[in-house]
């Protein structure tokens, strides 16, 4: 007589359909909850009871369709970030864990509480509402080209309840014009595209079907974006305000020297996970040059 399946084996069978992910304990995990609609720690009370057979067909279909190379934040609608859930979907960017370097980063540095912070390049939201978690008085802009996006990033702002936040369409600096020169900002940060166009192709399946190119590709180089971030910032900064953002791998040397030469001052990077250089921070006094 065969044994009835447990739940443990449930998940211990997407585990092993799931190997070719990098966190295949992870990704189980996460669609045996949306298959459920158990949190983990239900999850972990049940494993001995027996799976119903209307769970494992539903279970199945979700790692089908993880294995035809759809994300698994889209599958279940949501991904985590600072510890906060946001709602992310199909054509938006999806916050990466090491972004989270980026967050600590700015949160270190000496800029005023109730200061003036613009998000450039939002996306669902991530970077301005941990801010804005963390910096309750704090007033931030968050900006991006997508009204999509920024549809998004509004949803996950009312869930979370945070209320210091302000969205507005626009590329890149465009979308702060409006404030004038007496709105000028202590802090800058972004997480800005920095792909290059002949790395696209050679991007997961998972990245390239299903999130918008014109997020991660910045041109030729992949630093274009960035390089732009830096020239433009100083017009927008208050008296030795702060801009930070995030980079990718090999583009530390060619960001250093290109803020130095333009007379950025306080230049601070720190490392993600795994050791490499993510996200930095500089500071554009007045008189540098420009």
């Amino acid at each position: 007589m065969a044994l009835t399946p447990k739940i443990r084996d449930l998940w211990q069978e997407g585990y092993r359909e799931l190997q070719f992910s990098s966190r295949p304990d992870l990704e189980a995990r996460l669609l045996l909850e949306k298959a459920s609609s158990w949190t983990s720690q239900e999850i972990l009370l049940k494993l001995d009871l027996p799976c119903p057979a209307s769970l494992a067909r539903r279970y199945r279909q979700l790692i089908k369709k993880r294995k035809m190379g759809c994300p698994v934040a889209l599958i279940t609608g949501q991904k985590e970030f600072w510890s906060l859930p946001f709602k992310v979907e199909k054509g938006v960017f999806i916050p990466r864990p090491e972004t989270e370097v980026l967050v600590e980063l700015a949160l270190k540095l000496p800029w005023k509480k109730d200061g003036l912070v613009a998000d450039i390049g939002t996306g669902c939201g991530a970077i301005a509402c941990a801010l804005a978690k963390e910096r309750p008085e704090a007033r931030i802009i968050a900006t991006d080209i997508s009204r999509r996006a920024l549809r998004l990033a509004r949803e996950n702002a009312s869930y979370l309840h945070l209320k210091n936040i302000i969205f507005i369409l626009g590329s890149l600096f465009k979308a702060l014009e409006p404030f004038g020169p007496e709105n000028k900002f202590d802090l800058i940060i972004s997480n800005p595209p920095y792909v290059a166009e002949s790395q696209w192709s050679s991007l997961p399946v998972d990245i390239r079907n299903y999130e918008p190119k014109r997020a991660l590709v910045a041109g030729p180089t992949g630093l274009e974006f960035i390089f732009r971030l830096i020239q433009g910032a100083p017009n927008f900064l208050r008296p030795e305000g702060f801009l930070a953002f995030e980079f990718g791998l090999g583009q530390l040397e060619p960001i250093l020297a290109f803020l130095k030469d333009r007379g950025w001052q306080e230049i601070i990077w720190e490392r993600d996970l795994a050791g490499i250089p993510r996200a930095l921070a500089a500071r554009f006094r007045p008189g540098s040059k420009s």
